[in-house]
Order: C-alpha cells, then structure tokens, then sequence
C-alpha cells in the first residue's frame, strides 16, 4: 500500500473537523471564497451607487441604473462559463490547482477595474473595458465555488459534509460584509471625493487581500477522493458531456433551487439598496444594514448547514423556501417606504433569515448529486447557471417590472415568489443526500 493511499483511507476515515488538516482545509476554502466574493460582491455595490455615476451618466438616472446593472449581468453570464472551464480541469487535474488560478484573475481583474478611466476621461472605451474586466471576474468566481466546496466536502466525514460545504458558501456573505464595510468607510472618509476617485480605492485594495488568500491557499492538499480517483484512472476525458448525457435531469433541479437564494441577493442586496438609496435614504445607513444582514446571513448559513446534517438538506431547504415566499411581498413594502428602519429590517429578515437558510445547505445539497469524476463540472455548472439567471438578470428584471408596473411592487413580487417556488419544488423532485456515499 502506498503511503498516498494510506494517507487518503486515513483522512476518508477521520470522524472529526477538528484535525490540523481539516481546519487548514476549512480556513482556505472560507477565507479564499471570502476574497474572491469580496471583489465579486464590490463590483455589486458599485454597480447599485457608483457605476451609475462614473460610466454611464449620460444616459439619465433611470437608464444608468439599468446599464450599470447591464453590465453586473455580464459577470453572471460568465459564470457559468468559468464553471465550465475550472469544472473540466478541477475534474481532469485536480481542484487545489483550479483554485490558485481563479484567486489570481480574479485579483488582477478587480485591481484593473480600480484603475479605470471614467467616460468623461477616455469615452466610450470606459464602459467597454469595464464590462471586459466584469467577465474577466465572472470567469473566475464561477471556477471559485465548485472548488472551494468540494476541497471542503470530499475531505469531510459524511455526516459533516453540509457543516463543511457551508465554509465556502459562507465566504459569500463574509466577502460581502468586507465589501460593504470598505466602500461605506471610504465614503465617509472621502465625502465629495467619493465618486471622483475614492471608489477606486476598495477596488485597488484587492491587490493585498488577493497576496493574502494566496498564502493560504498554497499550502491545502488535494481532496482525498480526487486522489483516489487519480489512484483508480476513472477520471473523463470531457466530463461536460458526461454531465450533459448522464446527469441533465441533476444538473436542472440543483439549478432551479440555487436559483431561490440568488433571487433573494438580487432584489434585496442589489436592487434594493438602489431604491433605498433613490428614496432618500442615507447611503452610509444602507450599506452599513447591508453589511449587518450580510453578518446574520453568515450566522444563519453555517447553523442550517449544521441542521441540514442532522434532519436532511431538503427538509431545511424546504421550510426556508416557505418562508421566503410567505415574506416576499412585506418586505419588498418595507425596502421601499423611504425610511432606514424598513430597509434595516428587510435586509435582517430577507437576506439574514431567509437568504442565509437557503443558502447554508445549499453547497452539500449541490454536490451530492453528482459522482466524483464530474463532480467540480456538474456542481459548478448548476450553481454558476443560477447565479447568472437567478441573480445576474435579477436586478435588471426587477428594474423592468417596476417600470412596467409603475413604480409598485406587485409585478417584483410576484416574479420573486415564481422563483423560490420552482426552487422549492425542484428540492422536493431529488433525492435527499446525508446518507449518499460518495465515490
């Protein structure tokens, strides 16, 4: 026996996450994500309250919210693409090298966008290298995911996988808090400089957080059954098409209910902080309640991650999906009555509660539909694909609907509650997963 497999049949075998291994493993994929969403998340903000501003002024307010959400759009629809791309390598060579990769686009793209001349400057080249570098992120935010939860699960006992999963997906909201915090004490620090060049700032930053991640990530070993798997050579050649043939009717219903939690970040976290920001209410206000429901998002996300273990992924999906759709229309009256309580309790209940339970199970959940060898690929392709849908066209949709809609919020909200419904039944349609063995 090789002393390669003795050490995966150990660490197969370890019935704790409390292992020097196990807790480098959980601090890289949690802090890595944490990074990346930080830069991913910033491009967010600054699409809600700056982008606005500096790219696309000339347009009017109205239309230079929607070309600013236009081009947040663009980094969703890459991410499937990156998905794809990490997906088949993280199957064909390992995920520990997918995640060094993505770590470092995704630094330089972020570091460049802070580097941008406005359209005042340079015109029309602005917009158009802006909306490049977007997908630049995209690409690598869609890689980040797929490999940062399974670095995590497929070292994990199996009757922790949802508590381990959950580490990547809590980098979400904890690189969400980081952006926020940034952009809303930059702000305050450069008052009337703000948008001439502070925004540049938190992006420019990156640079740092990026050398950071780095250090961390470098030194995590490759997944115990990624190395099995190289030990029995049943790795494929194209595992997208082996997804596609074999695993469609997966890959549809894992997508249909990521979808619920994205839709959430889209009109609560993006959307929403446009129209309490367009309703007068401060700035500074909103992004610091974005960062508390950000904070309680990541709260709720590893305690329904630790409950998913114990009474199963669909049942806390489930009964999150429920209270989503029970909530939608009260807090949507809340985020637009144009005063900071509202917005701070929508935030708290809707991102916090409701996004953080959908959220929480959600990695493990995706994972464990799929076997080994197009694991990274067949994960990836289904939570990229509901980021793009569920959250990259989310914003401009809703912006749509409450113009077509004349400023109300009934058409918004029935679109929100379509959503988490065809989540809800698309968790009911699978099979559940905690006692899945894993190849």
């Amino acid at each position: 026996m090789t002393e390669s497999t003795t050490a995966v049949r150990r660490q197969q075998g370890t019935a704790s996450l409390n292992t020097k291994d196990m807790r480098r493993i959980l601090a890289s994929s949690f802090i890595g994500s944490a990074i990346e969403y930080y830069d991913f998340i910033l491009y967010a903000t600054a699409a809600s309250i700056i982008f606005n501003k500096v790219f696309f002024a000339n347009l009017g307010p109205g239309f230079a919210l929607f070309a600013s959400f236009a081009t947040l759009a663009t980094g969703y629809v890459a991410r499937p693409l990156g998905g794809i791309i990490f997906g088949h390598f993280g199957d064909r060579i390992g995920r520990k090298k997918m995640l060094v990769l993505s770590m470092l686009l995704m630094g330089g793209a972020t570091t460049l966008i802070g580097l941008l001349p406005a359209t005042a400057q340079v015109g029309i080249i602005a917009p158009v290298l802006l909306v490049l570098l977007r997908i630049v992120q995209g690409i690598a935010v869609g890689g980040e995911w797929g490999g940062a939860a399974l670095m995590a699960l497929e070292s994990a006992p199996q009757k922790k996988r949802g508590f381990a999963a959950s580490f990547a997906n809590a980098g979400g909201p904890a690189g969400a808090v980081l952006a926020t915090l940034v952009v809303s004490a930059v702000a305050a620090a450069t008052g009337g400089q703000f948008l001439v060049w502070g925004w540049r700032v938190p992006f420019l930053l990156s640079a740092l957080l990026i050398a950071v991640g780095m250090v961390i990530r470098l030194k995590v070993a490759e997944t115990p059954m990624f190395r099995r798997l190289e030990q029995a050579s049943e790795k494929r050649k194209l595992p997208l098409l082996d997804v596609l043939r074999n695993h469609p009717r997966a890959v549809i219903l894992a997508l249909a209910a990521a979808m619920s939690f994205y839709a959430c970040q889209g009109i609560l976290t993006v959307w929403g902080v446009s129209v309490a920001v367009e309703n007068g209410v401060d700035r500074s206000g909103v992004l610091n309640w974005k960062a508390a429901g950000a904070v309680l998002t990541l709260i709720v996300c590893f305690y329904t991650a630790r409950l998913s273990d114990r009474l199963g992924r669909r049942r806390v999906l489930t009964v999150a999906g429920i209270g989503g759709i029970v909530l939608a229309y009260p807090l949507l009256m809340l985020l637009g009555n144009g005063t900071l309580w509202g917005f701070a309790v929508a935030i708290t209940v809707g991102n916090g509660i409701v996004q953080g339970a959908l959220y929480g199970p959600i990695g493990a959940y995706i994972a464990e539909q799929f076997p080994t060898h197009v694991r990274y690929t067949g994960a990836s392709l289904s939570y990229q694909g509901a980021s793009m849908l569920g959250a990259g066209f989310t914003p401009m949709i809703v912006t749509g609907l409450a113009i077509a809609g004349g400023g109300t919020i009934w058409l918004v909200g029935a679109f929100w509650i379509a959503v988490i419904l065809a989540g809800t039944i698309a968790v009911r349609l699978t099979p559940e997963g905690i006692k899945a063995k894993l190849d």
